[in-house]
């Protein structure tokens, strides 16, 4: 089904979504509209295709598809001021989409910390933001792009009502589960050669839930190899 989503243009791929039941919800809709993904794509002339790209050192941005099944499973625990927490960033793209479900043009400001092990991929991402009209975000700290190991988190600005995970870890990562606010959601793909989304939620007390979603196959979660470049 994923194919039949594809679009020529940023409306009409987010109707395509929205047709076959991917994008459930209005408020998943109105944000990524404010998101063009061809300032986030390496080849603009593929922007609009429902499918991964590569965006070099061995990262892609993922399909249209699974940023809009991440967004709508999360986004119960996304409110307004709430915190954010991206792992394996990339370009930039879901963190801006996140950041207009958190923050308002009226004032509220909520906080999206993105996070990737590839400097260039980090700074690749802070280009594509500004690019994207959200400079202003990223001078006053309603967006962050930070390099680091995103299997750590980045404990310093968390707690975090929900973490999105944009590459498959083999096994669950402790540290992001301790970085859950309770409540809170976290999306991640595990595994190895079989690999599954699972929803990880902390219910008010610290319980924590997993459910295992779907099937998938992802990049892997991976320490920087300085032999790979773009």
């Amino acid at each position: 089904m994923a194919w039949k989503c594809t679009g020529s243009n940023s409306a009409e791929l987010i109707a395509n979504l929205a047709k076959h039941g991917i994008i459930q919800s209005e408020t998943v809709a109105t944000a990524m509209a404010k998101v063009d993904r061809a300032n986030y794509v390496r080849d603009k002339a593929e922007a609009y295709v429902d499918a991964p790209q590569y965006i070099g050192y061995d990262a892609t941005i993922s399909a249209p598809h699974m940023h809009a099944h991440a967004l709508q499973y999360l986004l119960p625990h996304i409110r307004l001021g709430g915190r954010v927490l991206d792992v394996g960033s990339g370009s930039g793209y879901l963190a801006a989409v996140l950041h207009h479900l958190v923050s308002s043009p009226s004032g509220t400001a909520g906080k999206v910390v993105g996070i990737d092990h590839i400097p260039e991929l980090v700074q690749f991402s802070v280009d594509n933001l500004r690019n994207d009209g959200l400079g202003s975000a990223l001078d006053d700290g309603r967006i962050v792009m930070i390099e680091g190991d995103g299997r750590k988190g980045w404990v310093q600005e968390g707690p975090y009502d929900v973490i999105h995970v944009g590459a498959a870890a083999p096994t669950l990562p402790e540290p992001l589960v301790e970085q859950l606010a309770s409540p809170g959601r976290m999306f991640i793909p595990v595994g190895t050669d079989i690999q599954s989304i699972l929803q990880v939620d902390k219910d008010e007390k610290g319980n924590v839930t997993k459910t295992k979603l779907f099937g998938v196959m992802y990049v892997p979660l991976t320490d920087r190899n300085p032999k790979t470049t773009f």
